[in-house]
Order: structure tokens, then C-alpha cells, then sequence
């Protein structure tokens, strides 16, 4: 067994210990010479200030407060601007963001799904999702076109096969959607697939479906989009101003900075401000008049038969109300149907955004985007909005909208679809023989091409 040798030097180590020695002492030779010489206050300021950068001074929660109230302000004004802009421009520039706006939210809600790193790999995940936006969009776009303009679209020789066959050609769009999902699972990824399946449904029906209902507001009357709308906004601000001036009692726990005293406060000032602005809009056609031409703005207007909940009637009022306000009163009834607006913009509506809060607490996040600086994402702004839409819709259809069986398009898209060719001539053949007769069209022009006389208009 060999012996360890000792007392061996190797001649590199050596050399670097030396040097790393020499340069160990030369470091404290030098922090005792500084530590040894005489050190004036000024020469430590000066050394402190050249050693350490300067950092500057935490904001406080003032200035905090301050700097978000400025850009929430700032962007407020902005995003009020551009909606009233494009309200005055047309029904056409409106749809087109509430476009925008269901597409951005559909997106933030469909991204705030915590995604793993080897889901993310998968193919087709997010075109799937998009797909099904798309063709959602599709169906619910083309029943509100062919509802609101059938008179232009069972005419049109092109539009009228994908008017007839519609609701099939959605279907099988959606059918071979489905199908590429089941043909996309992959062994290891089905939990996550058939999660992100069903959380793209249940936005599509949070999302879309409700903004297909806010969409067919707009084309009845500017008034049933733009009073929604304002009532929530309202609601919003007079909860906040309510809630900060005499708030103590918490609503509920998932949003606890909401108060009893600022929901019920911002109930009565909505209601108060939905009586004022109702009784404003009334006076313009463009607001209460249902959309017939895409190309109206507020310059060139709107005109129609008011419906009769815009014109006022008269009402008999309770026998303990008579010796104040007299026997009676004249009153146009939509100041009652805003009682019902406000109330439920004020009471159930905020419930959107409590879910909204909910869904952020679940998934550990403060908003749902950065979109809009100072107000987070589009959902954060929408989601009582959506809400309110559909019961607006919901409600006007049921107690406002006056159902008239025999219009224009229905008659004409049962004369396409119900008659033969030669029965549809014989139709507008007959039909003006009856107008010259009654000097509403007075110009005869025979066609030897068509067999027929054209009925040409003074």
C-alpha cells in the first residue's frame, strides 16, 4: 500500500494562492487605509451618493388613487365620445360595436381558462374555439337580417337560398364542428379538451346570445338599445357615489365592496333618471322608430307610425290621489314600462356583475383584461350590460312590441315560398289592376318579354 506523499507543492496552486493572497492583502490594505485616514461628513455624502443610484419615492395611496381616477376619467370620456358618435352616425356603426364588443369579450372570457404548458400544444384547441364563435355568430346574425329585412332578402336571387335554408346550413356548419372535436381528442388531454368544449359553449350563450338579443334591439328602435344601456351606466355611478358618501351595511360577500345603502340609493336616482331621459328620447322618431334603411343617421332620420306606448293616453287615478292630481291624467304609458327598466337594471342586473366577480375570484384574477386602461377588460365593463339587453329584448317583445301578421316581408315571403311562378305573376298582375284603379299608379308598360303588363309608378 503506497504512502500519501507529502510536503508536495505544486507550482500552479501556489501561484494562484499567491496572487489570490496578494490580492486578498492589497483589498485590505486598501479598507484599512480607508478605514485608518481622517473622513469628512462631506466626503461620506459624496461617496454614499456615488455608490448607491438614487430611487424614487414610493407613490402613496393618494397618488394612486389619483393616477387611476385621472386615466379612468381620461378613457371614460373617450369610450362616451365615441358612442355617442357612433349613435349619431347610424344603427350600422352601432352594430358594428356591439360586433367588436362581443368578440373582444368572448376572447377575454375564454382566455382567463388557465391553460397547462402541454395542453397548449394541442392543435386546433383555439381555432375550434373561434370556429364556433363564427358560426354562432352566423345563425344569430342571419335570423335578426332575415326577420328585420325580409322584404330585401326573399327578392334578392342570390340572398334567397341562404335565406331559405338557413337555420340547415348553421346546423351543418355547427355538425362539422363537432365532428372535428371528437376527431381532435387525444389520449392523455380529454379532461382538458372536453373542459375547454364546454367553457366555449357556456361563453357562446353568455356572450353571444345575449348580444344577438342586444342586436336585435338596435333595429327596433334606438331607444330600446340606448335607455338599457344608460339605465346600468347609471346605476353604476350613483351605487358608487351612494356607496362611498353613506355606505355601511356590506350586500353581498362576494363583492364586498358593495353596500346596501349605495344599491338602493343608485335605485332611486335610476329611476328618476330613467323617468327624465325617457320622456326626452319620446320626442325624436329617430329614436323610437324601428330601422328599416341600414343607411339612416341622426341627420336624415327616421319616420314611422309612433307605437302607441310613445303617445300619451289617458289614466284614471286612484279615488285618495283625486283631490291632489285630479280625476284623471294624460300620460304616454312608457313612463310605467320605465319603472320596470330602471328596477331591473338597479336590482337584478348588478347580479351580472356580481357573477362576473365571482368567476375572477375562481380563477385568481383582478380583471379579465387590460384593455381599456383603468377599467381592466371589455367583460368588465359588459357584464351587467349583457344582462340588461336580453331582459330588454325579452320584455319589449312580451308587454311593448305591437305584432302586426300582415307586413311586407311576411306577405312576400309568402308569395316566394307558397306560389308557383305563375301564380306570383298573376298576383302582381291583379294586385296593379287595383292600384291604377285606385289612381295610386296610373302607367302602363307592356313587356313582350314576360307576357305581362309592369306597373310602372308616377
Amino acid at each position: 500500500m503506497t504512502k500519501p506523499r507529502r510536503n508536495v507543492k505544486f507550482a500552479h496552486r501556489s501561484h494562484l494562492s499567491t496572487s489570490s493572497s496578494n490580492e486578498f492583502g492589497s483589498r485590505r490594505d486598501s479598507v484599512s487605509s480607508e478605514d485608518a485616514g481622517p473622513s469628512s461628513p462631506k466626503s461620506l455624502i459624496e461617496k454614499t451618493n456615488t455608490d448607491t443610484p438614487p430611487q424614487e419615492a414610493p407613490l402613496s395611496d393618494y397618488e394612486k388613487k389619483k393616477q387611476t381616477f385621472i386615466t379612468r376619467t381620461i378613457w371614460t370620456l373617450a369610450m362616451i365620445a365615441l358612442f355617442f358618435g357612433a349613435m349619431a352616425a347610424g344603427h350600422l356603426y352601432i352594430i358594428a360595436i356591439v360586433t367588436v364588443v362581443q368578440i373582444m369579450t368572448f376572447k377575454e372570457v375564454i382566455a382567463i381558462a388557465n391553460v397547462p404548458s402541454r395542453d397548449r400544444k394541442l392543435r386546433f384547441t383555439k381555432s375550434l374555439n373561434w370556429y364556433f364563435l363564427a358560426t354562432t355568430m352566423y345563425f344569430l346574425y342571419g335570423e335578426s337580417v332575415i326577420y328585420y329585412f325580409k322584404h330585401i332578402v326573399v327578392v334578392d336571387a342570390f340572398l334567397i337560398p341562404f335565406a331559405t335554408h338557413h337555420r340547415f346550413i348553421s346546423f351543418t356548419l355547427y355538425i362539422i364542428g363537432f365532428v372535428f372535436f371528437v376527431v381532435s381528442l387525444e389520449k392523455g388531454h380529454y379532461k382538458f379538451q372536453f373542459t375547454q368544449f364546454a367553457w366555449t359553449h357556456m361563453a357562446l350563450y353568455l356572450v353571444v346570445v345575449q348580444a344577438h338579443f342586444i342586436m336585435n334591439n338596435i333595429f327596433e328602435g334606438m331607444i330600446w338599445f340606448f335607455l338599457p344601456v344608460s339605465l346600468v351606466i347609471t346605476n353604476d355611478i350613483f351605487a358608487y357615489i351612494c356607496g362611498i358618501t353613506f355606505g355601511r351595511t356590506q350586500l353581498i360577500k362576494i363583492s364586498p365592496k358593495k353596500t346596501v345603502e349605495g344599491f338602493v340609493g343608485a335605485w332611486v336616482m335610476t329611476v328618476i333618471f330613467g323617468l327624465v331621459l325617457t320622456n326626452y328620447l319620446m320626442r325624436y322618431k329617430y329614436f323610437i322608430c324601428p330601422v328599416k334603411d341600414l343607411g339612416a343617421n341622426a341627420y336624415t332620420g327616421l319616420q314611422c307610425t309612433p307605437n302607441p306606448v310613445f303617445l300619451k293616453q289617458e289614466y284614471t287615478l286612484p279615488f285618495f290621489l283625486q283631490p291632489i292630481f285630479g280625476s284623471s291624467i294624460n300620460i304616454q304609458p312608457m313612463q310605467f314600462h320605465i319603472l320596470a327598466m330602471a328596477t331591473f337594471a338597479s336590482l337584478i342586473a348588478p347580479f351580472g356583475g356580481f357573477f362576473a366577480s365571482g368567476l375572477k375570484r375562481t380563477f385568481k384574477i383582478k380583471d379579465f383584461g387590460d384593455l381599456v386602461p383603468g377599467h381592466g377588460g371589455m367583460t368588465d365593463r359588459m357584464d351587467c350590460q349583457f344582462i340588461m339587453g336580453f331582459f330588454a329584448n325579452m320584455y319589449y317583445s312580451s308587454f311593448i312590441a305591437t305584432h302586426n301578421p300582415a307586413s311586407v316581408g311576411t306577405i312576400l315571403e309568402a308569395a316566394v315560398n307558397s306560389l308557383s311562378p305563375q301564380e306570383q305573376v298573376e298576383v302582381l298582375e291583379r294586385l296593379g289592376r287595383y292600384l291604377v284603379g285606385q289612381n295610386i299608379l296610373s302607367e302602363k308598360v307592356h313587356c313582350p318579354k314576360l307576357g305581362m303588363v309592369i306597373i310602372n309608378a308616377c
